[in-house]
């Protein structure tokens, strides 16, 4: 697999001087960041930088665009595929150790943008809306790109017994091909949705 350590570095380091972080807790979060997201399949450094390109495009759209790149980075900062509150822990680690980045109360807001991620519910705010696109643009990727996101799913699985793995699976992925819309944004319903539903109808 392609090594994305130094784009996830230079993402990071563009990040923190926009912010002006200070440098100890700059290095302090990128090392917490880096090492989570090296110890998974798919919640790894690609799965970042996949979703800080597509937040770059559509960055001028947003409100809050700093708030939704803070969410991106720690969105599945804490992921162990055998737990059932990720995205809750990912939440409080953030809080935890980004005090003083962003006031308190858009910190709380990032956390809970962070743990709707987890269930995927279209929502009233315009910035989440993007933010949970971007978070399943994999979805719609290329064919090539898709059958790499299922492999990697599929070993961050493997301690589940593989024909209940597949019926599990085509379970969820059901659930993404009937949702109508998939997308929230019109950006990203124009952009992936026809791709998404045709990845999502070879899985059975």
């Amino acid at each position: 697999m392609q090594n994305f350590t130094d784009q996830f570095l230079q993402y990071w380091a563009q990040f923190s001087a926009e912010l002006n972080i200070p440098k100890n807790q700059s290095e302090s979060l990128f090392s917490i960041l880096s090492f989570s997201y090296s110890q998974n399949y798919y919640h790894t450094h690609q799965h970042i930088i996949e979703c800080l390109e597509l937040f770059h495009q559509i960055k001028d759209r947003l409100e809050d665009p700093i708030a939704i790149e803070l969410a991106i980075w720690f969105h599945d900062v804490v992921y162990n595929p055998q737990a059932s509150d990720n995205e809750e822990q990912s939440a409080k680690l953030m809080q935890k150790h980004c005090v003083g980045i962003l006031k308190k109360e858009k910190l709380e807001k990032v956390a809970q943008w962070i743990i709707a991620t987890k269930k995927h519910q279209p929502s009233k705010d315009h910035d989440l809306n993007y933010l949970l696109d971007i978070d399943l643009a994999i979805l719609g990727s290329s064919p090539q790109r898709f059958a790499e996101y299922e492999q990697q799913i599929q070993q961050e699985y493997s301690w589940v017994e593989p024909e209940m793995y597949k019926i599990k699976r085509a379970e969820v992925l059901k659930h993404f091909y009937q949702m109508k819309p998939l997308y929230q944004t019109e950006y990203f319903r124009d952009l992936l949705e026809e791709h998404a539903k045709r990845n999502l109808s070879l899985i059975g």
